[in-house]
């Protein structure tokens, strides 16, 4: 589907859109699910377990959860999530779900089309986002329910296809699938464009009198969009999306789209962590899961003497582990932390869960080369361990706390430290909207820093972020940042029309 259905030749007045989603995973998805007018409304008969959050509920059941206070409904609850709609919305959602209940969702869906806000969700591959390109063989950390987006359960999506799901927690390859699915079965086909590539996002500033004019002449057809009442509304360009989307031969076909708001949806698996030491350019360090499982079914680590090193110590770095050991490739597993440390990821899951995980983290507490001095046959760990240097003779030189140094042999190093959010695409690669101005925006120690009810950057204007750039990496939580923006911009387009039926002239909406 080409990005924009009519051909915008050379000196034509370009599209300007409301709202331009840049990322097509779950968190643009659900965002476009809630602008295309679906709205959430407390069910007949549901009673949340939380009596004073319920009591809230009853004082406005005639009302859409969209048309709602958000901060009032979120006062006083607790969850896995820093963000307050977060928690909400996944309680409404999910009722009790960290105690182990599996309770029904309390809400249902209704779609309005006078609530549809015009947009366009662009990603670079088909809707599902990374999802598509995760390793296949390992189950999700989280259950399929808690995968799944508003108004279409994964377990009634997996009967539907007649596939049989034996576990609470399935495979990526399952996730992916679902989420493309539940675009076109929800409608949603019309706002989304694949295959596309963001170059540059860069704010648009003009003095009052060009401002002025340009609301005046600006070319009717293409800068104001029919509403469903008929009337016309003024789209003030804040924003400029540039990029190239790839045709079917290969050839990239550059665009430009004006936005009055811009969405950020990207996630954070653009560019996988990095130690920053020396040689780890050399072409045997690899720094993610989808190179190793090539080499391993490519046969490049059969018959290797050398173990392959891992570096790293959450749960991608334990699913390499687990991928190493079940084809009889010996592990030296490298991580800073102690294995008592409370904040590793193996200490916040349930055994009879994740029995996998659990056994690679007894492995990492007994099979320590300070429990025995020699290299285990199968897996060797080295807490408490800094990497220092690759050597070109396939050699590395680790630390340890106490400034001792080793030099160990491996066949391939394969380094899982996480991974980051590739926002090259804004003024300074994004470095000035998270909470530590200057510095990368990570979703663990510098997220982009929004306003905990709109989503909106706090330090950009129309500018809106959710997922995990703003710390939700669980798809059960960013739901709730796609919440807070739709009841932004609803609100935002509500005063909009009020502007134009009092005869002011439109303006951009922005309170």
């Amino acid at each position: 589907m080409p990005l924009i259905e009519e051909t915008v030749l050379p000196g034509d007045s370009l599209l300007t859109l409301p709202v331009v989603i840049i990322g097509n995973g779950p968190s643009g998805i659900c965002l476009s699910y809630l602008l295309s007018g679906y709205r959430p409304y407390l069910s007949p008969e549901a009673i949340h377990p939380n009596p004073i959050l319920h009591t809230k509920l009853e004082e406005a059941r005639h009302l859409s959860i969209v048309d709602q206070d958000l901060e009032y409904l979120s006062e006083g609850l607790e969850g896995r999530s820093s963000n307050p709609v977060a928690v909400l919305f996944d309680t409404l959602l999910h009722p009790d779900a960290d105690f182990g209940y599996d309770y029904p969702p309390v809400l249902h869906w209704k779609l309005e089309q006078h609530n549809y806000i015009p947009h366009i969700v662009l990603g670079k591959g088909p809707p599902g986002g990374a999802w598509h390109s995760m390793e296949g063989s390992m189950l999700t950390i989280s259950f399929g329910d808690w995968m799944e987006l508003p108004g279409l359960t994964f377990k009634e999506w997996s009967a539907s296809k007649r596939r049989n799901i034996k576990s609470d927690r399935v495979m990526p390859e399952e996730i992916a699938c679902y989420y493309k699915h539940y675009v076109k079965v929800m409608g949603l086909q019309k706002n989304f464009r694949d295959n596309v590539y963001i170059t540059s996002v860069s704010r648009l500033y003009r003095g009052k009198d060009d401002e002025d004019r340009s609301q005046l002449n600006e070319n009717i057809s293409t800068q104001h969009l029919e509403m469903e009442d008929g009337q016309k509304s003024l789209i003030k360009r804040n924003w400029e999306v540039r990029g190239y989307q790839r045709a079917t031969d290969g050839s990239h076909v550059p665009f430009c789209l004006f936005a009055e708001n811009v969405a950020l949806a990207t996630g954070t698996f653009d560019s996988p962590g990095r130690l920053q030491v020396e040689g780890e350019d050399f072409p045997f360090v690899l720094h993610s899961m989808s190179d190793f499982g090539a080499a391993i079914s490519k046969g490049k680590l059969r018959g290797k003497a050398d173990p392959v090193l891992i570096v790293g110590a959450g749960l991608t770095a334990a699913d390499a582990v687990l991928c190493a050991y079940n084809n009889n490739i010996p592990v030296i597993h490298v991580f800073r932390r102690r294995v008592t440390d409370t904040s590793l990821i193996f200490k916040q899951l349930p055994k009879e869960l994740y029995p996998e995980y659990h056994k690679v983290y007894q492995m990492m507490c007994t099979q320590s080369h300070t429990v025995d001095s020699n290299l285990h046959s199968a897996y060797t760990s080295f807490p408490e361990h800094n990497v220092l240097s690759f050597k070109p003779e396939m050699k590395c030189v680790l630390q340890s706390a106490s400034g001792l140094k080793k030099i160990l042999k491996f066949s391939v190093a394969l380094v899982l430290i996480g991974s980051h959010p590739n926002l090259f695409f804004l003024k300074d690669q994004g470095h000035s909207i998270g909470h530590h101005s200057n510095q990368p925006i990570t979703c663990k120690g510098n997220p982009i820093e929004i306003d905990p009810y709109t989503y909106e950057c706090t330090k950009e204007a129309n500018l809106f972020a959710l997922g995990p750039l703003v710390g939700d990496n669980f798809v059960r939580f960013l739901k709730g940042g796609a919440l807070g923006i739709a009841r932004c911009l609803a609100i935002r387009q509500k005063k909009k029309h009020e502007l134009i039926e009092s005869g002011d002239g439109g303006g951009d909406g922005v309170p």
